[in-house]
């Protein structure tokens, strides 16, 4: 339930008692400010009775509080499509935000990516220098081989060159050997 309080203000010297539930200060406030009105209007015009003061009173505020009424109607009407376009731009930001976090988190997840291509990279290249000089170590154990490989053909080749000759000298040996036996024989 509401707090409801009474209060006792002064209006034009009479007391009066007003139930609210405002707050003490606000409702003597708004008496202070009826008291103000009604003694203008009472005190700016001698004519008037305290009754027809007390109703210009009434009418005046009643003036006032539709002046400031349709005043407030009109501001309000004036905010709508501000407040629309405030709206539209709030979706927009938080539209943007979301797609800048999406970006944020690919570009994330690219770095990541890009990081392990690059490791891989690194590491294919300690291999590819591995492998180029372990080719490069065979392709020497290969000149060194075909350097002895070619020395042995060519001492082979000179080692036949050399039977051939021996064996020339041989047959020339043997055939004179053979006519010197044929001749002793005869």
């Amino acid at each position: 339930m509401t707090n409801r309080r009474k209060v006792t203000v002064k209006i034009n010297n009479n007391e009066y008692t007003v139930v609210g539930e405002e707050s003490e200060e606000y409702i003597k406030s708004i008496a202070e400010f009826v008291d103000k009105q009604f003694k203008e209007i009472y005190e700016g015009n001698g004519k008037l009775t305290k009754f027809m003061s007390a109703i210009l009173t009434a009418f005046n505020i009643a003036d006032k509080y539709y002046r400031t009424h349709k005043e407030l109607s009109e501001l309000k009407e004036e905010v709508v499509e501000p407040l629309k376009e405030l709206e539209y731009i709030k979706k927009e930001l938080e539209l943007k935000e979301k797609q800048l976090e999406e970006a944020q988190t690919q570009r994330d997840n690219y770095k990541e990516k890009l990081f392990e291509v690059k490791k891989e990279l690194e590491i294919n290249r300690k291999k590819v220098k591995q492998q180029e000089q372990a080719l490069n170590l065979k392709e020497n154990e290969l000149q060194k081989s075909q350097k002895i490989i070619n020395e042995l053909q060519n001492k082979l080749f000179e080692n036949q060159l050399e039977l051939v000759q021996t064996k020339k000298e041989l047959n020339e040996f043997v055939k004179t050997i053979d006519k010197e036996k044929i001749s002793e024989l005869e």
